[in-house]
């Protein structure tokens, strides 16, 4: 079953096979880098996002699709995101999925540690997840098909 990161990577490469230009922004990634100072506490999270929305907007502004692949959990975040890309810009992904399962594919048995109080704050398990009302998309199970590098 293929996750946030890997869906982002499929659809980015599905666009490139149809001529457009894209960039994946991964949540992993930029916490490695460009928000390597912010915490899992909701003011850092909302400025994770913040800062992703903005770069997002650079590349829109440039003509490249951007596709962002992070856990946004509060609406406000999200909303302030779609603020700065107008004319329908912005596509809100929803891969709704139950806990239980999010946590069964836990690569970096992050749960596990959220379950034992050793990280604070962990979405869905001391922290909420706000669903979006008006998602452009959401997929109540994640694809079964096989994902391959390269399908075009």
């Amino acid at each position: 079953m293929p996750g946030k990161s890997t869906l982002a990577c499929a659809l980015s490469r599905e666009l490139h096979c149809r001529g457009h230009l894209t960039y994946v922004l991964d949540g992993d990634n930029l916490r490695h880098g460009l928000n390597r100072d912010l915490s899992f506490k909701a003011e850092d999270r909302a400025e994770n996002i913040r800062r992703v929305g903005e770069v997002a907007k650079l590349f829109a502004d440039a003509g490249v699709i951007c596709i962002a692949s992070l856990i946004s959990p509060y609406r406000r975040d999200r909303d302030a995101c779609r603020a700065l890309l107008p004319h329908s810009n912005f596509i809100e992904v929803f891969i709704d999925l139950p806990l239980k399962i999010c946590e069964a594919r836990d690569p970096k048995g992050l749960y596990k540690l959220a379950r034992t109080g050793k990280i604070k704050g962990f979405t869905g398990i001391d922290d909420p997840y706000e669903p979006p009302i008006n998602g452009e998309v959401s997929l109540k199970s994640m694809p079964s098909f096989i994902i391959t590098p390269y399908n075009c």
